[in-house]
């Protein structure tokens, strides 16, 4: 016999989910948990074949799916997307900001300087990471109060860097902080204005192996480089992170069992974030 309370608590049945960087490693994954908690999930991303593999592995598991294209810096593109969004399931009830990344001109290399940083790369890191949360939020969350009964959930990714001091990664490090602080204000501007059925929380992801970190954590042979080391000495839980690790907690932040969390900093770091290291 179902759990009627569990399923009341934790099911995403009949939401409308949208997920940006959703054809990512860390995005896909949870894209496809979404899937499987029972929303229907937009899967918006810039690369068509990467968010259509994405649908097709949520359709195949019984799920609803469609693969958006748009670049979250542009909010002409995110306003179509919402567009096609609404007219093909008329909500949208969850917006999960998963897109992001560094670049490398926004990053401190052994052999130079925090001088030597271009402040046009630190611009375009903060600006496709913060600004990248930011249009969204307007957009899509423009939709979820857009109702007789304002609802939604937005869920933002912050990182280790946001709260710890993480070297050679200075623009990421700033950006996601921003986002710290942006969910925070959020959650309270919202709430405020239109009730407590709009909340705005984030993960902070601790080390997962992905597209833009593989090279700088593992050897090419799979062993641990230098630095990926480090990052293992430092994790209590003494390994790096699944993917679907994340799930848990991004399925609890947009259900109705988490209906009175709202502006928390969720840690999935297996400790990292608590270890001093001695």
């Amino acid at each position: 016999m179902p759990n009627l309370i569990l399923d009341r608590l934790f099911s995403l049945q009949g939401q409308v989910a949208v997920i940006t960087g959703g054809s990512g490693v860390l995005g896909g994954a949870i894209a496809r948990g979404l899937g499987l908690a029972g929303a229907r999930v937009a899967v918006m991303g810039r690369n068509e074949a990467r968010a259509e593999a994405v649908v097709k592995d949520i359709i195949a598991n019984g799920g609803e799916s469609l693969a958006v294209l748009a670049d979250v810096s542009d909010r002409a593109q995110l306003e179509v997307a919402r567009d096609a969004i609404l007219q093909h399931w008329g909500q949208i009830d969850i917006l999960i900001n998963a897109a992001g990344g560094n670049i490398p001109a926004a990053t401190i290399t052994p052999d130079a300087t925090f001088f030597d940083m271009p402040h046009a790369a630190f611009e375009q890191v903060v600006s496709l990471n913060l600004v990248g949360t930011l249009l969204p939020s307007q957009v899509f969350g423009e939709a979820m109060v857009d109702k007789n009964q304002p609802r939604g959930c937005i869920v933002n990714i912050s990182s280790m860097s946001a709260i710890r001091v993480i070297s050679r990664v200075v623009g990421y490090s700033a950006a996601k902080a921003g986002i710290d602080n942006f969910t925070r204000w959020l959650a309270v501007e919202l709430a405020q204005k239109y009730g407590d059925g709009l909340r705005v929380n984030a993960i902070a992801p601790g080390f997962f192996i992905g597209e833009q970190n593989r090279d700088l954590l593992l050897n090419p042979d799979g062993s641990l480089s230098d630095r990926g080391q480090k990052i293992i000495d430092h994790t209590p839980a003494g390994r790096f992170g699944e993917p679907e690790e994340l799930l848990s907690t991004v399925i609890w932040l947009c259900s109705a069992g988490s209906s009175f969390i709202n502006g928390v900093v969720v840690p999935v770091d297996g400790g990292f974030s608590i270890y001093s290291g001695v």
